[in-house]
């Protein structure tokens, strides 16, 4: 290839990268690589010293018609790109509002027995349930009276209340929303009741005087205990990803006939045995049973027409087996560093019921 073939490649692909560059440095970077000092046109008028003297003439004479060419070329292309860029500024300086919030980043992780709660929630409003929701300050009637637990039934004894002293009590179960949901709702009716429960424990590994319930309640025709185990093993498997090993186990509470624990293979162990089981390989989780007949009376419900279950799961509990947390007082602790859950953080965002996104 002649020179003069050179310096008609070299100007037409500096005309096309100068047209192609979309800002100032990008057009900087393409002149300096034809008209710098190692640019090709640059190389090319010092070979010319090779040439014949007439043929350097020529060659000169495009070389440099070409060069001033370019020069004016990206000059004109800068001055465009400039203000493109000028303008750009300008509108941006225009559309700000300084008045406009700043924009904080998000802080914190969502709280191991909220993410679980929000689960639950989701999986029985699609299977449409209703979340209700209860007072914290309950009446000795709804608490005890209402759930077949009159004030002289040994069963009393099994939950150190909070007595208050206008006559109330701070709820010891989310089961004193039973009656509340049957009067206002009457049957059928399908619904969950999450919420705090108060017992004057002592705190260890997996008690505590303040933890969180949920509790379940179906009332309709011909409801059996077949429907309430299938109930509880998806509930299961939807909180924790996968079936677990249960087991049903007769279990006595006032307001259930006949009445069940329903209890889980300790996913802190693995089955093996450890404090938080207490050495058993499994961990009470869901008591439940069929709604008990003076129940249903209480709630206005004929216990000859209508059956029901109802069920109570420790939430505190469930979220210390679904994040492997071994010890329940972890979750009330002023160290935060035990409820970093990094699947909380860097997971899928948890999303309530209702559609708000929670983290």
């Amino acid at each position: 290839m002649s020179l003069l073939e050179q310096i008609e490649q070299i100007g037409q692909q500096a005309r096309q990268t100068a047209e192609q560059a979309d800002d100032p440095q990008q057009l900087a970077q393409a002149q300096s690589a034809v008209l710098g000092r190692k640019g090709s046109l640059t190389q090319l008028l010092r070979a010319m010293g090779t040439l014949e003297p007439s043929q350097r003439v020529e060659v000169g004479k495009v070389a440099n018609q070409l060069k001033q060419e370019l020069t004016e070329l990206f000059a004109a292309r800068r001055q465009a790109l400039q203000s493109a860029v000028d303008r750009r500024r300008q509108q941006e300086a225009a559309a700000y509002d300084a008045t406009t919030p700043a924009l904080r980043g998000q802080i914190g992780s969502v709280h191991p027995v909220t993410a679980v709660q929000w689960e639950i929630e989701d999986v029985f409003t699609r299977l449409g349930f209703t979340v209700e929701s209860g007072p914290e300050m309950d009446s000795e009637y709804y608490n005890f009276d209402a759930l077949n637990t009159p004030a002289t039934h040994p069963a009393r004894d099994m939950q150190d209340t909070f007595w208050l002293s206008n006559g109330m009590l701070l709820r010891t179960q989310t089961s004193a929303v039973q009656v509340r949901a049957m009067e206002k709702f009457g049957p059928p009716l399908r619904v969950v009741v999450p919420g705090r429960c108060f017992r004057s424990e002592t705190i260890d590994a997996s008690h505590s005087n303040t933890f969180h319930q949920l509790e379940g309640l179906v009332v309709d025709y011909d409801i059996s205990i077949a429907n309430l185990i299938a109930t509880m093993k998806l509930l299961l498997r939807e909180v924790i990803g996968r079936d677990l090993p249960v087991r049903l186990r007769p279990g006595y509470f006032p307001f259930v006939e006949p009445g069940f624990e329903l209890d889980m293979a300790c996913q802190i162990c693995g089955g093996k045995g450890c404090r938080t089981c207490k050495n058993t390989g499994w961990l009470e989780m869901l008591p439940c049973g069929m709604v008990h007949p003076n129940v249903l009376r209480a709630g206005n419900v004929d216990p000859h027409e209508y059956t029901g279950f109802a069920f109570g799961l420790g939430l505190t509990r469930l979220a210390m087996m679904k994040y492997g947390i071994g010890d329940i007082r972890t979750l009330t602790s002023p160290d935060l560093r035990g409820l970093v859950r990094p699947e909380l953080l860097y997971g899928p965002p948890v999303v309530s019921p209702d559609g708000r996104k929670k983290g």
